[in-house]
């Protein structure tokens, strides 16, 4: 793709075939396929090959494809990372990220067995190491590119107990979403465990977005279509980013770093912000149309 959009990730458990098999009709714009939490220890060489299946028969063409490995410090992380290598997803998904060398061994490894640098990495910030250590995980660069809040562990590991507006969590939260954009890698809010309940779900996504997330992990289907109206553009700010762009292609404004458009003031980085608004409506809709 032109460019990523990451507004619906859709984690899907690799054991679980039915849901293997209903990914082509889905309209989320990335798949974890889960080797981790959700495989029980005695499913793991079979979800595995699940996903061998899967991959044969998948064209992920404009979808993002995120694979979550068991830590390669278990008797399954070696093989997971083998699976990496044969099936290329574009993504790989550290669980319980805590430092960056966490990111740094996988990328050592990826590279070693020839991996291409187009299989990105992306850390699940899960545990309060993970958290203070947002910032230098972020700075490692070259194959690191997002980074995907993992609540539910968070909130054991700390006592902090759900609520409505996660309130006590927005200063973790703010601190991921800061790390990640200071090393320009995506940041991914955490699942929203009721899915039954449209209401609270579509005000977590809305704060998420308001809080600077690029998107969200879910869990459920009926989740997407929240998801991508939250963090994807809409109508009123396409319109606005294109009334900016054309205000900066008039005669004489095409040097300047601030025009006045309808009585407010607009400096060349909202220019930027919307091109790249625009550039990734045109990525949306283009994926709609095809068949």
């Amino acid at each position: 793709m032109a460019a990523l959009i990451r507004r619906s990730l859709l984690s899907v458990p690799a054991s679980n075939t039915r849901a293997l098999s209903k990914i082509p009709q889905l309209d989320c714009d990335g798949v974890i396929f889960d080797l981790e939490d959700s495989v029980a220890s005695g499913q793991k060489a079979e979800a595995r090959d699940n996903l061998r299946r899967s991959f044969a028969e998948l064209n992920s063409d404009g979808l993002e494809t995120a694979i979550r490995i068991n830590p390669l410090t278990s008797e399954f992380g070696p093989a997971d990372l083998e699976l990496i290598v044969e099936l290329l997803p574009d993504a790989v998904v550290i669980p319980k990220v805590e430092h960056a060398d966490d990111v740094r061994v996988i990328a050592e490894r990826l590279s070693q067995a020839g991996v291409p640098e187009r299989v990105s990495i992306w850390a699940m910030i899960e545990t309060p190491l993970g958290v203070l250590n947002a910032a230098e995980i972020s700075s490692v660069g070259g194959r690191i590119k997002c980074l995907v809040v993992g609540l539910n562990d968070l909130r054991k590991a700390t006592g902090v107990l759900p609520q409505p507006g996660r309130a006590n969590l927005i200063p973790w939260l703010m601190q991921v979403v800061l790390a990640g954009r200071a090393y320009g890698v995506d940041v991914i809010d955490s699942v929203f465990n009721d899915f039954k309940d449209e209401v609270a779900f579509e005000a977590e996504c809305a704060q998420g977005r308001a809080m600077g997330f690029s998107g969200k992990m879910l869990i459920h289907p009926a989740q997407i279509d929240a998801a991508n109206r939250h963090f994807g553009p809409d109508d009123d700010a396409l319109e606005e980013a294109r009334a900016i762009i054309e205000a900066f292609r008039q005669p004489g404004a095409e040097t300047l770093n601030v025009i006045n458009l309808d009585g407010r003031m607009v400096e060349r980085l909202h220019l930027e912000d919307a091109e790249k608004l625009v550039a990734s409506a045109a990525v949306i809709a283009n994926r709609k149309r095809k068949p």
